[in-house]
């Protein structure tokens, strides 16, 4: 089995996106993580795709133009409005799968990044899978279509002011259990007229 190296990612490995604003939220669809291994601090985990569905993504992005594993993890970033981004542990290894099944091969180059092309195997192979693909780039869109509006100046700002209030409120010594409780209930009161917004 071919390996192939990992390029830092420029914010770390730990520090990928894949959250909306500064804090980020947290239930599926708002602030939710993708594979194991990705997003800050280890919150709520979630896949965005499974195994099968990365393949099909990398894929079709290495169909569009040759690339290298570095630049399929931006690609993502850039369809997803920077709310999703890859790790390098699950993007190589993906890339080192389409080599063996033939879907992709290595380009040659003089630079130290493998940049991979489309075989024709792996064309055909998109085009049997085609409204697959149509699917999963449209989950792409739909998430950067969330993170513009969830991500928007006014919701940030609001989320900072929540923050900030409880902060400043709830860190006071001999605070009560029944001020929590409070904070709490007008929380989750706020929570709930949002939903029925």
């Amino acid at each position: 089995m071919r390996s192939f190296h990992h390029h830092p990612h420029p914010h770390g490995e730990g520090s990928h996106k894949h959250h909306f604003g500064p804090r980020g939220f947290g239930r599926h669809g708002h602030g939710w993580h993708g594979d194991p291994g990705e997003g800050r601090g280890g919150r709520g985990r979630r896949r965005v795709f499974d195994s099968g569905e990365l393949r099909l993504v990398l894929l079709k992005l290495i169909a569009d133009q040759p690339r290298h594993g570095y630049e399929l993890i931006r690609a993502i970033e850039e369809l997803t409005g920077g709310s999703y981004v890859p790790s390098p542990g699950m993007v190589y290894p993906t890339l080192t799968m389409l080599d063996e099944m033939g879907h992709v091969s290595e380009v040659k180059s003089d630079g130290a990044r493998k940049a991979f092309t489309v075989t024709p195997d792996g064309t055909v192979h998109l085009l049997e899978r085609k409204a697959e693909v149509d699917a999963l780039f449209a989950r792409l869109a739909e998430l950067a279509s969330l993170q513009e509006r969830t991500d928007a100046a006014p919701v940030r700002r609001a989320m900072n002011n929540l923050r900030e209030a409880l902060i400043h409120r709830l860190g006071r010594a001999g605070v009560q259990k029944q001020t929590v409780h409070d904070a709490v209930a007008i929380i989750d009161e706020a929570a709930q007229k949002i939903e029925r917004l």
